[in-house]
């Protein structure tokens, strides 16, 4: 290696810029470093073993110069074949020394990363699945995976990597001038005085370019987007018709000018760095070599001595670029757990009970109850216009007697879903109870409530797995024999018999293998699997058509027989053979009975049969209760 040039891993990219969305995060959630240590407190010996690594490995490595001075003054000129041969073997050894313990040390210190990062990870996700659907709806789903995933991987980097460099950096620099002065205090001095100044030099150097070049960057997307968005099918349609190509075209040239300049800039700007560090790793030996070279300053400086300071000066130039960017990285790092500690300062909003009550699907009777309910969506559910939104519900008091079934129908946006969601708690009221023989659901363990409250709704939702695996979500321990006995219920064993693999075929990603009523009577299929005693049917028919719909609700009703059922209805005959419905308007009760009854009345009921009636003879569409 030419002592003129940047030593291999040598600050070959400019230093980092700090991210204004990092300030942003941290100064919206600050990080306390004594939490972040709590992190790796149960690692503390794997860190004192990595630290002495990194020392031992950072001083046997500036062992090589002072080798090369004893062969260079000693070996060689003595002609000293068993010196020569002996400095030789050390040089060999101070390699594979430092790279056996650079193994060890990436080892240890990957796997702590790893372990650290596997505890937060399973833990971030167990707090996540403790958050009600309201979290869920106000956050972007790929927010989730990206704090779940990106920035935990990015955390694994901060230990990994980034730490250990750190680390690296700042013993090797300490040793490299501790042995710089062993060999040279004079020439120490001078490099100290020569030294800041190129630094500087470089780093501001290779700023201006990054600045350039994301400018650049910048320009280019826009430009990419311009074209995206104006050139496709539906942006061709969309200026033609409004009549902007002019001001298209005149955009894209405007923007396309603009990187002339840019472009010249970046490209100056690298050869300026380039040219730089060129002139830096040339004039530092430089005026080491006329340092050696004149009588006041050598002070009998050996050729060896002077080759082997050089080297360890050009060595010292990375980790000090290194260290300049500590403050990048320790923004960067803190951005990272400033976003995983926000998500797990989240406080659930369902929370489960200290002691909960033990009830037994077995020998549940079934009655449910909702008295003086009132719920509302939080402001960052909605658009944000009201401080404190309307309530959904307001005051239902709503008696669901044991094995019974009751319809509740209204128009869009009556409260007829968030309802049901109350029953399996998949929301808590602001006011009032809702009730299982007595006990408030927010009193039963979740999983015990999930055993009791079956819920089939109009969205079903598989994973990418076989029936089998799908069905057995619902009841692990199931036979064959039984999930075969609760495809037969949905009327699905024809279905999934004359698949490929039967029960060990794909459902493919969100069961798109099959249709819109097979994915819903696996689901009935699923919840027949578990047989609860309480079942919530959430419009589990209202995306289909009247030919699927028959057989999904064949299923449906003899999923519902001895259940108490609470069903949100839109079909007129479904509604009919309820024992009881319920009519919701803006969060109300204004009407309930017998569905008969109710349309003898002449009433809500009946007004809404008849509109939806008059509607269907228009449609050719069988009558639907909503508006």
């Amino acid at each position: 290696m030419s002592l003129h040039q940047p030593p291999a891993g040598g600050p070959t990219r400019g230093p980092a810029k700090i991210n204004p969305d990092d300030r942003k995060q941290l100064k919206a959630h600050p990080v306390s470093l004594k939490r972040i240590a709590a992190l790796f407190a149960p690692h503390k010996g794997t860190i004192a073993v990595v630290v002495a690594l990194i020392t031992v490995s950072s001083v046997v490595t500036i062992a090589q110069p002072f080798l090369l001075r004893g062969v260079i003054d000693d070996a060689l000129p003595n002609q000293d074949v068993p010196l020569l041969l002996w400095l030789a073997g050390a040089m060999i050894a101070v390699a594979a020394i430092t790279a056996v313990v650079g193994v060890v040390q990436t080892w240890m210190s990957t796997q702590m990363g790893q372990r650290v990062m596997h505890t937060l990870r399973s833990k971030l996700f167990t707090h996540l699945q403790a958050q009600s659907l309201s979290f869920f709806t106000r956050t972007r789903s790929g927010e989730v995976q990206s704090r779940l995933m990106n920035d935990i991987a990015g955390m694994q980097s901060v230990v990994t990597t980034t730490a250990t460099g750190v680390a690296t950096n700042l013993t090797t620099a300490i040793a490299t001038f501790v042995a710089m002065f062993a060999l040279s205090p004079t020439l120490t001095l001078i490099s100290l005085v020569v030294l800041p100044p190129a630094v500087l030099l470089s780093r501001q150097v290779a700023l201006l370019r990054r600045s350039i070049t994301d400018e650049r960057q910048k320009s280019l997307a826009s430009l990419h987007t311009q074209v995206e968005e104006r050139l496709s099918v539906s942006g061709a349609r969309l200026a033609k018709t409004l009549g902007t190509t002019d001001r298209d075209a005149a955009r894209f040239t405007e923007t396309s000018q603009k990187l002339i300049g840019l472009e010249v800039r970046s490209q100056l700007a690298g050869r300026w760095r380039m040219a730089t560090m060129s002139i830096v790793f040339a004039a530092i030996p430089a005026v080491i070599y006329v340092a050696a070279g004149l009588p006041v300053t050598s002070a009998g400086m050996t050729i060896g001595t002077v080759v082997a300071f050089t080297a360890l000066q050009a060595q010292v130039f990375r980790p000090i670029m290194g260290l300049l960017n500590i403050g990048v990285q320790w923004v960067s790092a803190m951005a990272f757990f400033s976003r995983i500690f926000e998500y797990l300062d989240l406080i659930p909003e369902l929370t489960p009970p200290e002691h909960p009550v033990q009830l037994d699907a077995e020998t549940l009777r079934g009655d449910v109850a909702f008295r003086g309910v009132t719920f509302a969506y939080d402001t960052e559910e909605t658009d944000g216009s009201a401080e404190h939104p309307a309530p959904v519900l307001n005051g239902i008091d709503l008696a669901l007697p044991a094995g019974q079934t009751i319809a509740v129908v209204g128009a869009t946006g009556s409260g007829k879903s968030t309802l049901a969601a109350l029953l399996p708690r998949l929301y808590e009221p602001q006011s009032g109870s809702v009730t299982i023989d007595g006990v408030s659901v927010s009193d039963l363990d979740p999983d015990t409530l999930a055993q009791l409250v079956g819920v089939v709704s109009q969205e079903t939702y598989l994973i990418h797995a076989s029936v089998r695996e799908n069905l057995l979500l619902a009841r692990p321990g199931a036979t064959d024999a039984q999930v075969w006995e609760a495809l037969e219920h949905a009327a699905l064993t024809e279905t999934i018999r004359a698949l490929p693999e039967g029960l060990d075929t794909l459902v493919g990603a969100r069961g798109y293998r099959f249709s819109g009523g097979e994915q819903q009577r696996l689901a009935i299929a699923r919840t027949i699997l578990r047989n609860p005693p309480i079942l919530v049917l959430d419009e589990a028919t209202s995306a289909l058509d009247n030919t699927t719909e028959a057989h999904v609700q064949a299923a449906l009703d003899r999923l519902a027989e001895h259940r108490t059922t609470l069903m949100i209805a839109h079909r007129l005959d479904t509604v009919m053979t309820a024992d009881r419905v319920v009519v919701l308007d803006h969060g109300r009760i204004i009407e309930s009975g017998a569905p008969a009854t109710l349309l003898q009345r002449d009433g809500a009921f009946a007004a809404l049969a008849a509109h939806s009636t008059g509607n269907a003879s228009e449609n050719t569409t069988e009558p639907e209760l909503v508006s």
